[in-house]
């Protein structure tokens, strides 16, 4: 066996997993298009119902728009950066009164998500150092490049048959399959909105699904355009 036969298909899986690791660095730059998915999904009339409906804090529905995104944007700060800020994000009252947003329930779920952040950093700097050094070895054996059209049928086929198996199961039994996957069992991972300002600021799982929609379109068109300008420099 030729070991570019073997080095190729890592160097493709590599860049595929790099494209995604820059994906989702770009959005998070972005709070996740969060102010968009404000609009779209409604989650100010959403916030506004089962804002007085919560069993442990006042108030939240008299919050505007501003300052829901800015807790928004807070929540996506801390669970990249800063993890122990997570309890100290507040919201201010129409009396001025600041209350904190998350119940020590939620800030233990989020500083899991933040741990599982870190592994998604840590496998996207991973496949970035495995993708150049076997690009180096390609390079170095003057490999020839693979057809193109094996690459992207090979991959989006994949993606395709990934996706059908999502919604041939449902999505949301999917998603609820995956927390119970990554996350410790004896952490709580799901909240209702009578419980949890988080979720009803988020309007979950309404805005992970949202979120994933752009992650995926965004992750193929950083996967298809530098996949073109590889192949395009490999010739």
């Amino acid at each position: 066996m030729r070991l570019s036969s073997v080095l190729w298909p890592l160097a493709f899986l590599c860049h595929w997993l790099v494209a995604g690791f820059v994906a989702w660095h770009l959005l998070a730059q972005v709070d996740f298009a969060y102010p968009q998915a404000y609009q779209a999904l409604d989650i100010g009339a959403h916030i506004e119902t089962y804002g007085p409906q919560n069993r442990y804090k006042d108030d939240f529905a008299d919050t505007d728009k501003e300052q829901r995104l800015g807790l928004f944007h807070q929540i996506n700060e801390a669970i990249h950066q800063d993890p122990d800020s997570l309890a100290e994000i507040t919201y201010t009252t129409n009396t001025g009164k600041l209350v904190a947003l998350l119940r020590p329930p939620e800030v233990v779920h989020l500083q899991d998500v933040a741990h599982l952040i870190d592994g998604v950093y840590a496998a996207g700097w991973s496949a970035l150092l495995v993708l150049i050094a076997t690009t180096l070895a390609l390079r170095l054996q003057q490999a020839p490049l693979p057809h193109p059209r094996h690459v992207i049928l090979t991959f989006t086929g994949a993606i395709a048959l990934g996706a059908l198996v999502v919604f041939a199961a449902g999505p949301k039994k999917v998603f609820y399959l995956l927390h119970t996957w990554v996350f410790p069992p004896e952490h709580p991972w799901f909240f209702y909105y009578q419980d949890s300002l988080m979720t009803t600021l988020m309007k979950a799982p309404d805005l992970f699904g949202f979120i994933a929609v752009l992650l995926l379109l965004l992750w193929t068109a950083i996967w298809g355009i530098s996949l073109w300008a590889a192949i395009r420099l490999w010739r």
